[in-house]
């Protein structure tokens, strides 16, 4: 009779293991590849009396996101400073040269955390190094998560930087007051991104 309990004892335990072992596996870290094709880096900046819009086509980044504790996240991203678009070309041209972003001397905007935290339900804010024109400074944005689907995960976020603390200064005074650009720049960015793929394991040597 002991050893009859004994086995279902053990039984239930493996089966209660076997049942444990997949939310282990889920309530870990995953790594999430930014989807260019399927995201927007977005922003707008006073001209006159109205905000004009803009993207960046070019940048890429990594996410690792652990939702059971957002403080073992990250956020790595990159933007190509040429990639700016406007749809003006006289005015990307402009935008691209020495007067603001200076492409060719600095060809990358990027953002690197260094700690996160939660706010609430699906929403995060993520503390870390913003560089642009070659100045780097820490600045807290806040991220909701939009949720995944699958192989796919959903980022948002949207905040604002003075342009002027990164030493982008290019601006001209107006007769009646006032100056043709604002120095507030609002950041919007809607990121889909693809679950990373595990590396495939080594092939056995010589089998």
């Amino acid at each position: 009779m002991n050893r009859r309990l004994l086995s279902l004892s053990a039984r239930i335990t493996l089966a209660a293991l076997a049942l444990l072992l997949p939310l282990t596996a889920a309530a870990e870290p995953t790594t999430w590849n930014v989807d260019a094709v399927h995201s927007n880096v977005g922003f707008e900046v006073r001209h006159f009396l109205t905000q004009v819009p803009g993207r960046f086509g070019e940048y890429e980044g990594v996410i690792v996101y652990d939702p059971a504790n957002p403080a073992a996240s990250s956020v790595s991203f990159t933007v190509q400073t040429a990639s700016i678009d406007t749809n003006n070309e006289r005015r990307d041209g402009h935008l691209r040269s020495a007067d603001f972003f200076d492409a060719e001397k600095f060809p990358t905007l990027s953002f690197q955390s260094k700690k996160v935290a939660a706010l609430g339900e699906n929403r995060l804010a993520v503390t870390g190094d913003f560089t642009m024109h070659g100045v780097t400074k820490e600045i807290t944005v806040p991220v909701e998560v939009l949720g995944v689907m699958g192989d796919k995960a959903g980022f948002q976020t949207e905040f604002e930087v003075d342009r002027t603390e990164y030493g982008v200064l290019w601006n001209r005074n107006l007769d009646q007051g006032g100056t043709i650009l604002g120095d507030d720049v609002k950041i919007r960015l809607s990121i889909e991104a693809d679950r990373q793929k595990p590396e495939p394991e080594a092939e056995a040597q010589g089998g």
